[in-house]
């Protein structure tokens, strides 16, 4: 089975709220066994709701919609779900006397208006609502084909969603299906080439059709891969992803840093934490970014003991003891500093950055990591857009310590 989950509301497509419902869904229902092809936003317009629906029951065999389901004039999922059937609004008589027990409840006189949520496109069934006044409503549609569509409206507010979800929704669909299945995915974070180039490194997983899927998407400058299966159970779902897997973990090695939430700070703190040491940061063109990962990844008892921020000023040419702050020795002297004065460790640094506005060419910057023996100094640049430049920088730099953590012994 495949599906469109609708989201309704001015508020949504006019981008003054972000449409959290469809995620949620999304997510619930690949629980199911139940895959999402198409996501539609539209806004609190009875012809535009209507066209909507229409198009939604012809492509997919579950509509889950949600907003508009409230007393106001704007608020037309009923009448739009009404039109679509051709029927018109009949009143449930338990779903009134609910709503009228909820104003009492709170020693409210209910307004007429909100008669209406109690009204109901004919040949269609409440859903309840146990918390607020807007049920949901749940309707069979025909179809030439001969195959039905099940279409749910649920309200906007997303506890009173998710909670009739949970309760009605959800196990009506899976009661529907016929037979037990389940869509889960498994993610694998990755970070030290490009997207493309990881693509090669994987010639025969990330293709259409493919059993698991394996999809790729990129987010501040870390390559996500996302692999996806289908099964009666999660633990076979798992079973059937293991294969995919392990071949991407051979093929990539040190490029796979983590898995699911996993971020770079996480994974270097890890390996910290096994070999019982310690790291400090002195930041200039990043402005305290490493500083700040660590701190919100870190444990009490973290191997992260602090970072300097220093903005490109007099203070860091101090601390440096240089005048130009964008030079490989600036950085290998910051390293050596940072981890002086913390008595760590290691000592992650990340110099200045060009002075471009913008720059022609790719611009380079440098970092360094000083451990008792050494210190190693690396050369990037900044290149693509500028929003990138600070975050690809210092995971650049957390990589940087990764790769020495994962490559060398215990340093004492």
């Amino acid at each position: 089975m495949n599906a469109e989950v609708i989201s309704i509301g001015d508020e949504l497509t006019s981008g003054q709220r972000l449409d959290t419902n469809s995620q949620w869904l999304s997510q619930r229902l690949g629980e199911l066994g139940v895959k999402v092809v198409y996501h539609t936003t539209v806004a609190d317009d009875l012809d535009a709701n209507l066209r909507v629906f229409r198009q939604a029951v012809e492509r997919a065999d579950i509509v889950v919609a949600t907003g508009g389901l409230g007393p106001t004039a704007d608020d037309l999922t009923r009448d739009a779900l009404a039109a679509m059937t051709r029927s018109e609004l009949v009143l449930d008589q338990a779903s009134l006397e609910h709503i009228r027990g909820l104003f009492a409840r709170f020693q409210r006189d209910m307004p007429e208006r909100n008669k209406l949520q109690a009204m109901f496109p004919r040949g269609s069934q409440p859903i309840p609502n146990r918390n607020g006044t807007a049920p949901g409503i749940a309707i069979q549609i025909a179809r030439p084909s001969g195959a039905g569509c099940r279409l749910f409206a649920l309200p906007g507010v997303p506890s009173e969603m998710r909670e009739m979800f949970e309760e009605s929704v959800g196990p009506a669909i899976a009661g529907a299906s016929g037979q037990a299945s389940v869509i889960r995915h498994f993610r694998l974070k990755c970070f030290g080439v490009g997207e493309s180039h990881l693509e090669q490194m994987l010639p025969d997983l990330i293709r259409r059709g493919r059993e698991p899927a394996v999809g790729i998407t990129v987010h501040a400058a870390t390559i996500t891969l996302r692999i996806t299966a289908a099964g009666a159970t999660p633990a076979d779902c798992m079973t059937a992803m293991q294969p995919t897997i392990s071949t991407i973990r051979e093929a990539l090695g040190a490029i796979v840093f983590g898995e699911e939430d996993d971020e770079l700070e996480h994974a270097v703190l890890r390996l910290l934490a096994e070999r019982g040491e310690t790291v400090a940061t002195i930041e200039v063109g990043t402005t305290g970014l490493l500083a700040h990962w660590f701190a919100e990844a870190a444990a009490s008892d973290s191997p992260f003991q602090g970072g300097i921020v220093a903005p490109a000023g007099a203070s860091a040419r101090e601390l440096a003891a240089a005048a130009e702050l964008n030079t490989p020795d600036t950085a290998r002297a910051m390293a050596a500093e940072c981890r002086r004065r913390f008595g760590t460790h290691y000592g992650l640094a990340i110099g200045g950055f060009p002075s471009f506005d913008p720059p022609s060419d790719p611009a380079p910057f440098h970092f360094a990591l000083a451990t008792a023996d050494d210190i190693t100094v690396k050369t990037s640049t900044l290149a693509g857009h500028p929003s990138i430049w600070k975050p690809r920088a210092a995971k650049q730099a957390l990589n940087l310590l990764r790769l020495t953590l994962l490559h060398s012994g215990t340093v004492e």
